[in-house]
């Protein structure tokens, strides 16, 4: 099992509605290509919803079935996988004011890939890297996004701060 964190910080408030926004994730993940096929499929998500995702990763398309399972507003989110190529997906999103207006997110992120020592495997050669990339690029889109609405400075790099 994999376990990482990230903290991307944000000169711009109320990110949390932004993380939750099924086209705002939709448009960060534009290079994957990846879209709602079911679900919540636009707009805004809430404690029990799901949707299903449809992306290609490593010239393969995949789906993804995730479920809104914690919801704290506006403090706190957990989505975690319902059906889908991990065995085991748990994602913690956590928004902390940064004490001048802006936001601190930071995301928890466990996962395992299925097929036990061949998964491990996977994790080691590609995967521990892979995913906290996209992280990264995710955040990345949802900063330039939140600062370009709240009119705020550009961000210093998603994990950076």
């Amino acid at each position: 099992m994999t376990r990482f964190e990230l903290e991307t910080r944000i000169a711009a408030p109320l990110v949390f509605g932004l993380s939750l926004d099924v086209d705002a994730h939709t448009a960060s993940m534009a290079r994957s290509g990846e879209r709602a096929v079911a679900g919540v499929t636009s707009g805004a998500m809430a404690l029990g919803d799901t949707v299903t995702w449809r992306a290609r990763h490593f010239g393969v398309v995949w789906r993804m079935t995730s479920r809104i399972t914690a919801y704290d507003h506006p403090t706190h989110f957990v989505d975690e996988q319902t059906a889908g190529p991990f065995h085991h997906w748990w994602h913690a999103h956590h928004f902390t004011p940064d004490g001048h207006g802006g936001t601190l997110m930071r995301d928890e992120i466990t996962f395992q890939a299925p097929l036990g020592p061949l998964g491990r495997l996977a994790e080691r050669a590609a995967l521990d890297r892979y995913m906290p990339h996209l992280m990264r690029e995710r955040n990345a889109h949802l900063r330039a996004v939140a600062e370009r609405e709240a009119g705020g400075a550009p961000g210093r790099g998603a994990g950076g701060g």
